[in-house]
């Protein structure tokens, strides 16, 4: 008898970089081996949100939320934004020396690694209001707070807006900690099994060759998923995030999930009676 073939429910971010990942995917030009999705396609904060009420099966996620997930899901080898000189910046709307604790500072979601690094390597700030990743520069530029968070295509567009770049949140990371910083992967229900998770991993490397082997047939998808990104914008996001970590995290992206847990559950910003992240089929 023909078995039909199983449905995700599947949650990835707006941003270039896994839209152009998931481009055979979504378009359905490339294998699915055996595996039906539903794609939902969402905000970095709304995804850790779908993730933690168990909306999704699959799906993108802040790697400071997924330390909160790790009873029900484990992270997936592949599809990870993780590397050097990718980081969230704070900036402002003047130039000038680190916040101090009287600042009044915005950050894209509570959940979201930019978030955990702010805590922190600047635990004295206590005043941080969540608002959409995107709506943080034009406030900034409006005067609306002393400074922001910025992450995604932030790190190469906040001069046009005439703002400053005040704590490299990401390098200041990398120089204490001597690691690469993990900012988000692909968590997978641990009940969904270890055959399912390597058939995802498989589609899911299967879409990231084929972009890589032929980049200007995944243009249209990542343009219509970030309308107010120009071409140039939409390129250095993908050359910024998709990296050799993207297609396989290995034994240097496993290391990195492990430094970065460590570093914050030591600072009491993540819980410490919740099982490890646990890097699924590899």
């Amino acid at each position: 008898m023909r078995r039909d073939p199983m449905k995700l429910k599947v949650g990835l971010s707006t941003c270039p970089n896994d839209t152009f990942a998931f481009h055979g995917l979504l378009t359905g030009t490339t294998p699915r081996f055996g595996l039906e999705f539903e794609f939902v396609l969402q905000d970095i904060q709304q995804l850790n949100e779908s993730l933690a009420r168990g909306d999704l099966a699959i799906g993108k996620a802040s790697f400071f939320q997924a330390l909160s997930l790790t009873r029900e899901f484990g992270v997936l080898p592949v599809g990870a934004a993780l590397g050097f000189g990718v980081g969230p910046l704070l900036i402002a709307r003047e130039p000038g020396p680190r916040p101090d604790a009287r600042a009044r500072l915005l950050a894209p979601g509570a959940g979201t690694t930019a978030n955990a690094l702010l805590r922190l390597l600047l635990p004295e700030v206590r005043d941080v209001r969540h608002v959409p990743f995107a709506a943080i520069m034009p406030a900034l530029a409006r005067g609306e707070a002393d400074g922001g968070v910025v992450i995604h295509e932030g790190r190469f567009t906040y001069q046009a807006l005439g703002l400053h770049c005040r704590v490299d949140l990401g390098a200041e990371y990398e120089r204490t900690q001597r690691a690469p910083l993990p900012l988000g992967g692909l968590l997978a229900r641990r009940d969904l099994g270890a055959d399912v998770h390597a058939r995802f991993t498989a589609a899911l490397r299967a879409s990231l060759a084929a972009a890589r082997s032929d980049r200007d047939a995944t243009f249209a998808t990542m343009q219509r998923h970030a309308q107010e990104l120009s071409p140039s914008a939409i390129w250095q996001h993908v050359e910024l995030y998709v990296n050799d970590w993207t297609t396989a995290l290995g034994t240097r992206g496993a290391e990195s999930l492990l430094r970065f847990e460590q570093a914050l559950r030591g600072a009491g910003l993540a819980a410490r009676d919740l099982p490890p992240l646990e890097l699924l089929c590899e």
